[in-house]
């Protein structure tokens, strides 16, 4: 098969689209359960055992008299596994490995009450509970004895035993593919009934709202790895990646539902009472319905392992969901500046003249990247001879300037018997099979190709070492060299769907159904592995990834694919972001501008103005696009364009400082403001505007030419700055702001201390060694708290010497108190701060003393201004790392 050239892209029609792909009535699993009839399962409750690990019962389905094995297990964390097996399998079914980074710990159960229908377990001082009814079979777990979780509620349990192979092969047809079953239909469903639930978010990734949908009207949301070009919007069709979390919000609770399986899933939401049933219900007896929220999980196969999190707190429910599946990685600080990537740059020259552009325009970035192009012949791990011919000569170029280059690395081996990398992973046997034990051939860029099997972990080893110096073609990568893995759902163009076929064989005779949804998520593993043995375990991965599941925020960074130039997909972008920041994948970000289509100025500005106030922060566009590097559109775009690049930088502490709250708490740096608000029920739908971290809000313009725009300020109790004009405004309202196209409109919480760099750099290197100053937000008692962190940017000193600094800024009564957060952590820090900005001072003081440990105190020169109750103190040259004061007279 011929090399797959510079294909020429476009974007295609919708119902083009849709002719690709399958929709829930194509796919006969969804189709039995959703037809019935249900199953009909009993408890047999004289079968309880307590063991260490909870308690467990055989399951009858009265009909078939199939026998299942449910386990009931509460863990130390606040959270209790459900899961439900085969009694007696004829083999193992697939269970799951890799996600959960270790096992919860188990609480003991201790029976409260039996009767001949249903058996009460307790834990926790009697605190939380899991009852099991007999018949129809459900699990009830409560709360301080109130049912917060109905697991079979409505007795959708679905569980289709595997069968040995008959004469005639179990078959399923979409189009001209065929799929073999080799044990027959092994579906898996459940239903949870979330009591006093009406807010349901996660299960990333969908181009769809942050809440939910009622899905009785429509398509149900769908868990399935695919290459999706320029996605449909508002749609609850499956993209990139998936993570199985939902989490349910009310005023007093948070609580999330984690479906651990990596098959194709569909999920059901039905909000009760229904939107519309709740529009045509007079107020006084819509007061006395009690809101629930019922889920429907449907999988083609594996076990039910379901994990019910009991928060009570968002902050809590991440916390717990962290501590299962791994907290987001601390990117190396480099990684959070701005990333600068085409299809493709055209040869050493072109990086190059780009890189030099940046300079010349005073815009800072840290990372450029080459997409396919720039191998031999789509051959990953190599280099063009022609146009990239001293790879090591052009990263060290880049190195000289604190700069990184990111190369591209796909799941596809080229077919190539003169090629050793292909003839070593063919020997190897680390490729995946076609269900006649062949090496499974799918088409993509380089044409014929073979499929990593990344689910072996020899594989992954042998994939591992390839990034190893001396391995990767000749000396082309340097120390300086990062990884992007692309089309990793897996993306092969001649598959059912654009995808690998589902009775593909990998590692361990599992079919390919088993485990599609994790085969990105470990490339990227077997990637970031690769990089951490490059450094001998010394420094800092980075690794962004297309595809990814459950986990992969221990990994790195994840985009959201191939967007559009249009308006309607840089709206789309921040919902996005903030189910997939909510489902734990943290460092997030979507190709501003879009990657396909040209964008006009006013959209490319805003997109940038947007994208500086998110996660990962690059620059994207497509081969067919005309070129968009920043300064290419008049000097109005290019200056709007270079501020907000600059701010960014100049915010990195704040980020930086997020992300090891993140790596620590799981806490996600991109917050729906519902996360800062729990009781606030009018914000619990908002997706438009959101928190970064919990001390600033950022409203992106993303509408053409508005010259005013909405900010909906919560908490009436809340003072909000304006980070620009400092002026204060109260919370609990909806301002109406007036904007050019310079204006992103970012407040700061009255309460929260922010730390920012001074200056002007090239690169996060040079904006590292700047001062700092340090903006203090009042609210109305006067009172402000805020952290920095710091450490070298760049190794895992921080974790194995605890070579970090932790600083709290703390003021009351005021005095502004710098002191250590953590009694861990020794940092040799140089950082000095060099201002203090104190908002909401009500009246100018007559002296400001600064007392630095162990001298003297001295008076310090200030500045206050009165329009917006803003006083500053300069030129105080303050350690970070020295404990300090001041005080306000």
């Amino acid at each position: 098969m011929a090399e797959v050239s510079q294909p020429v892209i476009s974007v295609v029609p919708d119902d083009e689209c849709k002719e690709k792909f399958k929709k829930s009535e194509h796919v006969a699993f969804y189709r039995r359960q959703m037809q019935g009839p249900n199953m009909q399962h009993q408890a047999l409750l004289d079968t309880m055992v307590l063991t260490e690990k909870g308690a467990r019962f055989e399951l009858l389905e009265q009909v078939t008299k199939t026998r299942l094995l449910l386990s009931v297990s509460p863990s130390k964390n606040e959270t209790v596994r459900i899961l439900v097996d085969e009694l007696q399998p004829i083999k193992a079914r697939y269970r799951v490995p890799d996600v959960i980074t270790e096992e919860p710990q188990c609480e003991q159960l201790r029976l409260e009450t039996q009767t001949e229908d249903s058996v009460t377990l307790s834990w926790c001082a009697g605190r939380h509970q899991v009852r099991v009814w007999r018949s129809p079979f459900r699990v009830e777990v409560l709360c301080e004895n109130e049912v917060m979780v109905t697991f079979n509620s409505k007795g959708k349990l679905w569980f289709e035993t595997l069968q040995h192979p008959p004469s005639l092969l179990w078959k399923e047809t979409f189009k001209q593919f065929v799929d073999i079953k080799a044990n027959g239909p092994s579906s898996i469903g459940a239903d949870l009934c979330l009591h006093g639930f009406n807010h349901v978010y996660g299960l990333p990734e969908h181009a769809d709202s942050l809440k939910l949908k009622d899905t009785r009207d429509g398509e149900p949301y769908r868990l399935y790895n695919l290459d999706v070009f320029a996605y449909e919007l508002h749609s609850r069709f499956g993209l990139y990646g998936s993570v199985p979390l939902l989490v349910a919000h009310k005023p007093n609770k948070t609580l999330g539902v984690f479906w651990l399986n990596a098959s194709e899933t569909f999920v059901n939401v039905h909000y009760s009472p229904s939107d519309h049933q709740d529009d045509q219900t007079p107020p006084v007896k819509r007061r006395r319905v009690q809101p629930q929220s019922d889920v429907h999980w449907l999988s083609e196969s594996g076990v039910i392992d379901c994990l019910v999190l009991l928060g009570p707190s968002p902050q809590k429910l991440f916390t717990q969901y962290a501590q299962l599946t791994g907290y987001q990685a601390l990117p190396p600080l480099f990684a959070l500046g701005y990333h600068q990537c085409r299809w493709n740059y055209n040869d050493e020259a072109d990086v190059k003249a780009v890189d030099a552009g940046f300079d010349r325009h005073n815009i800072p970035y840290d990372v450029i990247w080459l997409d396919i192009e720039h191998t031999d012949g789509k051959r990953y791990f190599t280099w063009d001879p022609v146009h990239f011919p001293e790879p090591a000569s052009l990263q060290r170029h880049l190195h000289k300037k604190k700069r990184k280059l990111v190369v591209i690395s796909d799941p596809h081996i080229k077919v190539d018997p003169d090629w050793s990398l292909y003839c070593e992973a063919r020997d190897g046997g680390h490729f995946v099979k076609d269900r006649k034990g062949q090496i499974y051939l799918g088409s993509c860029w380089p044409g014929e190709s073979a499929y990593l099997d990344f689910s072996s972990p020899a594989a992954r080893a042998w994939y591992s070492r390839c990034f190893a110096l001396d391995k990767y073609k000749a000396s082309g990568s340097t120390p300086s060299l990062y990884v992007w893995n692309d089309m990793n759902e897996p993306s092969v163009f001649n598959g059912p769907e654009q995808t690998m076929s589902k009775d593909s064989v990998h590692y361990g005779g599992w079919e390919h159904r088993e485990l599609h949804n994790l085969y990105g998520f470990y490339q990227h593993m077997a990637t970031v592995d690769g990089l951490i043995t490059r450094s001998g375990g010394s420094e800092r991965p980075f690794v962004l990834s297309r595809s990814f599941f459950a986990g992969s925020q221990r990994l790195g960074a994840i985009w959201t694919g191939d967007n559009v130039a249009s308006w309607e997909y840089l709206k789309i972008s921040i919902p996005m972001l903030l189910s997939l920041s909510v489902a734990g994948i943290a460092f997030c970000g979507a190709d501003v501008g879009g990657f396909v289509q040209d964008p006009e100025p006013e959209l490319l500005v805003r997109w940038y103005q947007a994208a500086a106030l998110q996660p990962f922060f690059r620059g994207h566009s497509a081969n067919v696009t005309k070129r968009r590097e920043p300064w290419l559109f008049g000097e109005e775009v290019t200056a709007a364009i270079r501020t907000v690049i600059q701010q960014r930088y100049c915010l990195l502490p704040y980020w930086y400082t997020l992300f090891h709250q993140a790596h620590t708490s799981g806490l996600p740096p991109l917050r729906p403001l519902w996360v800062e608000f729990p009781q606030e029920q009018s914000i619990f739908t908002v997706d438009n505007q959101y928190m970064i971290g919990g001390a600033l809000l950022a409203c992106p313009v993303t509408e053409s030419g508005v010259q005013e725009v909405q900010v909906l300020l919560p908490g009436s109790a809340e003072i909000w700055y304006d980070v620009h004009s400092g002026k204060a405004y109260k919370g609990g309202r909806t301002l109406s702001l007036p904007v050019t196209l310079e204006t992103v409109p970012v407040f700061q919480r009255g309460g929260s201390v922010v730390c920012r760099s001074v200056g002007s750099g090239s690169c996060t290197a040079e904006f590292k060694k700047l001062p700092l100053s340090v903006t203090v937000a009042l609210n109305s008692q006067g009172v402000a708290d805020g952290e920095l962190y710091l450490d070298d940017g760049h190794s895992f000193s921080y974790r194995d010497r605890k070579a970090f600094c932790l600083r709290r800024f703390n003021m009351q009564s005021g005095r502004l108190v710098c002191r250590p957060a953590s009694d861990e952590g020794t940092f040799d820090c140089d950082s000095v701060i060099q201002s203090v900005s104190i908002l909401g001072v009500k009246s100018k003081p007559s002296t400001v003393i600064v007392h630095v440990s162990g001298t003297k105190d001295t008076s310090a020169a200030f500045e206050y201004t009165e329009t917006c109750c803003r006083l500053t103190v300069s030129n105080l040259n303050l350690k970070v790392a020295q404990a300090w004061e001041i005080k306000i007279r």
